[in-house]
């Protein structure tokens, strides 16, 4: 469970991943940039790996619609995928929401990538993505 002192402990920045950085660490591991395997390698070897909750629901709906196979039922992969890496999952809180609704640079996103990059810049995290709407935000730390 995420705990509000985790964040913050030590110097450390903890790495937050995109639903497609756990996607492609699962499922296609050769999609990821040498930076991003880097990135994954280096946070989990630290303990400091984690994603928002949407993307846990993103994933599962890519499963359902049928555009990623991982071939179990989404609640499996998604466990695994977690497991597999002790990735810690954010939840949203009210400092998440107000800044995913009025950060001006988010305006024009869909409503889990705004939720991402506000989880990213409230927990002071580094953000490990290849989407390029998210790695153009202004402040937003990414890797890929």
């Amino acid at each position: 469970m995420w705990s509000h002192r985790w964040k913050y402990r030590g110097r450390r920045r903890v790495t937050v991943l995109d639903t497609c950085a756990i996607i492609f660490d699962a499922l296609t591991p050769e999609r990821l940039s040498k930076k991003a395997e880097r990135a994954i390698a280096k946070g989990e070897e630290q303990g400091r790996l984690a994603c928002s909750d949407i993307s846990l629901w993103e994933i599962a709906m890519l499963v359902a619609k049928g555009r990623i196979d991982p071939g179990t039922d989404p609640q499996s992969f998604i466990r695994d995928a977690l497991a597999a890496r002790s990735i810690q999952v954010i939840p949203i809180n009210p400092e998440i929401a107000a800044m995913s609704a009025a950060h001006g640079e988010f305006s024009h996103f869909d409503p889990a990538d705004r939720i991402i990059a506000a989880t990213t810049l409230q927990c002071r995290g580094k953000l490990v993505t290849c989407d390029g709407h998210l790695q153009n935000i202004k402040g937003l730390p990414v890797i890929w």
